[in-house]
């Protein structure tokens, strides 16, 4: 390849020259572009969903208890919520493209080594390695779809994403139902690795590195020698990393601790201390990690706030929902499913009409309409008993799916227009985070007020029991009910935020 040196006018003019063809070809392409992200990212959202349905079968097949056996959904939480930071950073320093790359074969190698691991410590090992190509391909997906489509369809792009994001989320639990019908569960990890491997192709074939790290320090590295890169920040990836870590681990309680043990105090001292240091050392580096000076950007901040309150209600009703329509409603798990659906549905539906109105009207109508509606579903849910209607229920969920793929896309809109573009990478894998960290908060509030409600009532039995023991469903659908009121005052907070998040140019 022949090397440019953009220090010359001349050749600056020929550089700029160059990229701007290269994006012209990448947008009248992009469908294709697109179709390669896409397939990655369908495959890595079904293993997220997939699994779920597949612990009880791992368990019986390893002869391991089911609490050991949550190690296979907490492992990947860990490592992608750790590494999603860093990992964006890097792509935005080496190259988006390669690290996609390099994440679909770090986790096509991990499913097969899950499907192929002789025992269960080898089977998490696997599983470890699948999550840190899961990450790499979420901490370059969004800014990878939002490069190759010109700016006035940002919208579209997004809403194009959200909407193959929520494929892969029906399809998972849909999927690998029926397929354990009639496969052993290592088939869930086998069947991964074809589109895995499409994907790779279809990437290497059609994703212009340049294209897809356009003006960001990577994209300069293709015609500049390797010194011009910046320095990647070891230290805040560090801290970043051990940081959010131990917040997921504490928050999340995988060893149902008590919240005033020693333990989970020392878990919320050291979040502090970790945080705290993060946002020192980043001040003080050079070419930090996350530019922190984003948070002072209204836009930026308010949206951030916003969507992580929109994930805590939107996860607490996909967590609770399933054990209201199976435990107290008596549903069988094949039904609970396809009522679950409608969500994603809903989501994907929205996504798509959304994307398309944002860059036609702007972002807050959007915005607003969408934090409304998950409002309206969260408090809707808090009034469920078992004589509501079972349509009521499935409007609910359908309307929960809308809310998220009504605000979703003009929410990472504004994140993404208040970024500078060398920062995407970092940004759009901040974004994923902050989704990540929502959903867990929204399952351990859940988890922590249902369950705390029933065993103050003396109803510290499993699931299956609930509606056969006398005074247990009462206990239960009170859980749910403060549970679903505290999450509908964090979602009219979201509301509120979407009412006066005011969107303005980019800072660079």
């Amino acid at each position: 390849m022949t090397t440019i040196d953009p220090d010359l006018p001349g050749d600056a003019d020929e550089l700029e020259s160059l990229q701007q063809e290269r994006l012209e070809r990448a947008h009248a392409d992009k469908w294709k572009s697109f179709i390669a992200i896409a397939i990655a990212f369908v495959t890595m959202v079904f293993s997220m969903s997939m699994v779920f349905v597949a612990l009880s079968a791992i368990a019986d097949d390893f002869g391991v208890t089911l609490r050991a056996v949550s190690w296979v959904v907490i492992v990947q939480s860990l490592v992608i919520s750790g590494l999603m930071l860093p990992m964006g950073r890097v792509a935005d320093i080496v190259g988006r493209r390669r690290v996609h790359l390099i994440g679909l074969l770090l986790f096509a190698g991990g499913a097969l080594g899950v499907a192929l691991a002789p025992t269960f410590g080898l089977m998490i090992a696997a599983r470890a390695v699948m999550s840190v190509g899961n990450a790499m391909g979420q901490a370059v997906g969004t800014a990878m779809i939002v490069a190759i489509f010109p700016p006035e369809e940002r919208g579209k792009a997004l809403g194009s994403q959200t909407s193959v994001v929520a494929i892969g989320a029906a399809m998972g639990p849909i999927g690998a139902g029926l397929l354990l019908q009639v496969l052993a569960w290592q088939w869930l990890f086998l069947l991964l690795i074809p589109p895995l491997l499409v994907a790779f192709v279809a990437g290497y074939r059609y994703l212009d590195e340049s294209v897809v790290s356009a003006s960001g320090a990577a994209s300069a590295a293709v015609a500049a020698p390797p010194k011009a890169r910046p320095r990647f920040d070891w230290g805040g990836a560090a801290l970043s990393s051990l940081a959010i870590t131990v917040m997921v681990l504490t928050v999340s309680n995988p060893l149902a601790l008590g919240w005033t043990s020693l333990i989970m105090i020392g878990g919320g001292l050291a979040i502090i201390v970790l945080f705290a240091a993060f946002i020192r050392w980043e001040l003080r580096h050079d070419s930090p990690m996350l530019q922190l000076r984003l948070f002072t950007h209204p836009a930026f901040s308010i949206s951030v706030t916003a969507r992580t309150l929109g994930f805590v209600g939107y996860t607490t009703t996909i967590f609770l929902m399933p054990i209201f329509l199976i435990s107290v409603r008596g549903l069988s798990e094949g039904l609970t499913g396809a009522v679950l659906f409608l969500s994603s549905l809903g989501m994907g539906i929205a996504a798509n009409v959304s994307g398309r109105f944002t860059d036609r009207i702007g972002e807050r109508p959007i915005l607003v309409a969408g934090f409304a509606l998950n409002a309206v579903a969260v408090l809707g849910a808090a009034l469920l008993t078992r004589s509501t209607p079972l349509w009521l229920v499935m409007a609910l969920l359908f309307a929960n799916g809308l809310g998220l793929g009504l605000w979703n896309v003009p929410n990472s809109t504004v994140i993404l227009a208040s970024a500078p573009r060398e920062h995407l990478g970092v940004v759009g894998a901040f974004m994923n985070l902050t989704r990540n960290i929502g959903s867990v908060v929204g399952q351990a509030v859940a988890s922590a007020i249902v369950v705390g409600v029933m065993t103050s009532r003396g109803f510290d039995i499993a699931l299956s029991k609930i509606a056969v023991t006398p005074g247990a469903e009462a206990a239960f659908l009170h859980g749910s009910f403060l549970a679903y009121l505290v999450v509908t005052v964090l979602s009219v907070a979201a509301l509120v935020l979407g009412l006066f998040n005011k969107p303005r140019p980019a800072l660079h």
